[in-house]
C-alpha cells in the first residue's frame, strides 16, 4: 500500500510541474519578442498609366566590321588577338600572296609587250599620215593602219587594267583595321584557308552603344523612330533610357521578328560592354478597351515572394511585424509587376531587408 501511494504522489507532482510549465507566461512559442527586429526598407507602390511593349535586347557597338578578304588563300600571320586595341590602318591578318604576285609580274610582262606595239603603231601611223597628205599612201592604207594604231592602244591599256586589278587583289592579302577600335572576336588562325566573304576578325568601335531587340509583328505597328525605350541590364540592374532611332522593314531573316536600334546616352555607356542582355520597355498610349487602368499599381518583381504556385508581398503591421500578402498580378513591365488584388495603393510594402524575413518577425522601418 505505501509504494502504490508513493508512486501515485510521484504522478500527481510530476503532473503539476507540466501544467505550470504549460501555463507558464514567459515561454509562450507563438511570441517572436526574443528575436532581434530586422531593419528593412519600405516603400508605396508606383502608379500610372503604364501600358507599354516590352521585349529582350542585346547591348553592341554602334559601330563594328567584321574583317574578311576577296581572295582564297592561306593565312600566314594573324597579327592581333580579341581584346587588342587597334588603331586605324593597322596591319591585323596577312595571308599567302605568291600566285596574285606571279600574276601581277604577268602584267608587267604584258605591259612591256603592248607598249612596244603601240609605240611601233603610232609611229607607222605618223609616217602613213605623211605620206597620204603627200598622196604617196591610200586612205584605204592610212584607214588600216590607224585601225592598227588603236588596237595598239586598247591592248595596252587592258594590260595596265589587268596590272590595277592585280595589285588590288594583292591588297586584299594584308587586311587592315578600317577604324580605331577593338578585335572583339578572333574566328581564324595561322594556317588556316581564307575564303572570300568568310569573317576572320570583329572590330568594334568603344564609346558608342545601341540596343538591338526583337519585336513581333503584333506591336511593330505601334512603334516609329524617336520614340522613347526604358531599358535595365539584367546582370547589373543598371538603367537608362534610350531613343528608338531605326526600324527594321523587314522580318524575312528574323523568324517573324521586326528588328529595331535604340541608342544608349553617352552619359551611361560606364559599365556597359558589348553582349550584354537588356530588358527594354517601350511605352505608348493607352488604347480604348485597354485592360491596364489609369493608375494601376506596381511593385518591382525583386520583392514578390514566390510560395509554390501563389505570389505575395511582405507589409509591416501595426506592431511592427513583418506580414506576408498574397497577391494576385497582372502584366509585368520593365522590372514591375502589376499588382491587381491583394495591397492597396497607399499601403506600403517591404522593399529591401538586412535579414530573413517570414510571418510575424518584428522589423524596424529605415528609409535612409
Amino acid at each position: 500500500m505505501k509504494l502504490r501511494f508513493f508512486h501515485s504522489a510521484i504522478i500527481t507532482a510530476t503532473a503539476g510541474i507540466l501544467v505550470f510549465s504549460a501555463c507558464s507566461p514567459g515561454d509562450q512559442p507563438a511570441q517572436t519578442s526574443h528575436i532581434k527586429a530586422i531593419t528593412v526598407k519600405t516603400t508605396l507602390p508606383s502608379q500610372g498609366n503604364k501600358e507599354g511593349i516590352t521585349a529582350s535586347g542585346q547591348l553592341q557597338s554602334s559601330r563594328s566590321a567584321d574583317i574578311s578578304t576577296r581572295v582564297m588563300g592561306y593565312i600566314t600571320v594573324i597579327h592581333v588577338k580579341a581584346g587588342d586595341r587597334v588603331t586605324k590602318g593597322q596591319l591585323l591578318v596577312s595571308i599567302s600572296n605568291e600566285d596574285i604576285l606571279a600574276k601581277k609580274a604577268q602584267t608587267e610582262a604584258a605591259i612591256a609587250e603592248a607598249s612596244a606595239a603601240y609605240q611601233n603603231a603610232a609611229k607607222d601611223f605618223q609616217r602613213y599620215n605623211a605620206l597620204y597628205k603627200e598622196q604617196s599612201a591610200s586612205a584605204k592604207e592610212l584607214d588600216n593602219i590607224s585601225l592598227q594604231y588603236a588596237s595598239a592602244g586598247a591592248r595596252l591599256k587592258a594590260a595596265k587594267q589587268m596590272k590595277n586589278e592585280a595589285q588590288a587583289m594583292l591588297a586584299y592579302t594584308n587586311l587592315r583595321a578600317p577604324f580605331s577600335g577593338v578585335v572583339t572576336r578572333k574566328l581564324a588562325d595561322a594556317g588556316n584557308m581564307a575564303s572570300p566573304g568568310l569573317p576572320l576578325l570583329t572590330i568594334e568601335q568603344q564609346g558608342e552603344f545601341e540596343v538591338t531587340a526583337a519585336i513581333p509583328e503584333t506591336e511593330i505597328t505601334k512603334l516609329k523612330n524617336g520614340q522613347q525605350a526604358k531599358m535595365s541590364i539584367k546582370s547589373g540592374g543598371k538603367t537608362f533610357t534610350g531613343v528608338i532611332r531605326e526600324i527594321n522593314q523587314s522580318s524575312a531573316s528574323t523568324g517573324g521578328q521586326y528588328l529595331i536600334k535604340i541608342t544608349v546616352p553617352a552619359n551611361e555607356k560606364k559599365g556597359l560592354y558589348s553582349g550584354m542582355y537588356v530588358n527594354v520597355f517601350i511605352p505608348i498610349a493607352r488604347e480604348t478597351g485597354s485592360v491596364t487602368n489609369e493608375g494601376s499599381i506596381l511593385v518591382p518583381l525583386k520583392s514578390i515572394v514566390m510560395r509554390d504556385q501563389m505570389t505575395g508581398i511582405y507589409t509591416v503591421s501595426n506592431s511592427s511585424q513583418a506580414v506576408l500578402r498574397w497577391v494576385r498580378l497582372g502584366k509585368q513591365y520593365n522590372g514591375e509587376a502589376e499588382v491587381l488584388s491583394g495591397l492597396g495603393k497607399d499601403e506600403k510594402f517591404i522593399l529591401e531587408a538586412q535579414g530573413r524575413l517570414f510571418n510575424g518577425v518584428p522589423v524596424k522601418e529605415s528609409n535612409q
